[in-house]
This record gives C-alpha cells, structure tokens and sequence, in this order.
C-alpha cells in the first residue's frame, strides 16, 4: 500500500513540474524529482523499512526543490521594478539600463 503512495507522491510531483511556468519554477520541480529519488534511495539504504524511504523521499524532496530554486541564474530583464506616470499612478514593469547601472 505504501508503494502505490510513493508512486502517487512522484507521478503527482512529475505533474506539477511540468505546469511550470517560469525557469525558477521548472528548476525547484525538477529538483524535488531528483532530490525525491535520491532521498528516497539513501532513506531506505540507511533504514531499510518504508518508513525510512518515505522519511528520505520527503526530505530529498525538499532540499532538492530549494537548491533547483536557489540556483536559477538572474537574467536581465527579469527584474521588476516600480515607477511612477506623471499622474501619480504606480504600475509594475522590467527594469530600464538605469536600474543595472545604478543610475536611477
């Protein structure tokens, strides 16, 4: 019964990676994938019972969704900053060449 909750979790979290929108995104599904397996595989070559396998996976899972998004590269242009229109409104777009070159 376990198994089939295991094969569930990795079926659901494949799914969930590719309705990523962004590369951040696609990056942290990809590393709770890989971070998945590999937890799952260490948990159960240390424990040895389902418990230990599902302790791992879940635990793999996690480090690996945070280190897939901590290591996405900034791109230019991905920045977002606020400016204001001469009628005071405020509005959200990509940040100008002023932004990079400290001259805003």
């Amino acid at each position: 019964m376990n198994v089939h909750k295991v094969i569930a979790a990795v079926l659901m979290t494949a799914a969930l990676a590719g309705c990523a929108q962004t590369e951040g995104q696609q990056r942290a599904g990809t590393g709770a994938l890989i971070g998945g397996a590999g937890g799952a595989l260490v948990g159960q070559a240390i424990g040895g019972n389902t418990e230990s396998t599902l302790i791992g996976a879940a635990g793999g899972a996690l480090l690996g969704a945070v280190v897939g998004s901590a290591t996405t590269p900034q791109r230019r242009g991905e920045q977002m900053c606020r400016y204001q229109d001469r009628r005071g409104r405020i509005y959200t777009a990509p940040c100008d060449d002023r932004y990079y070159n400290g001259d805003y």
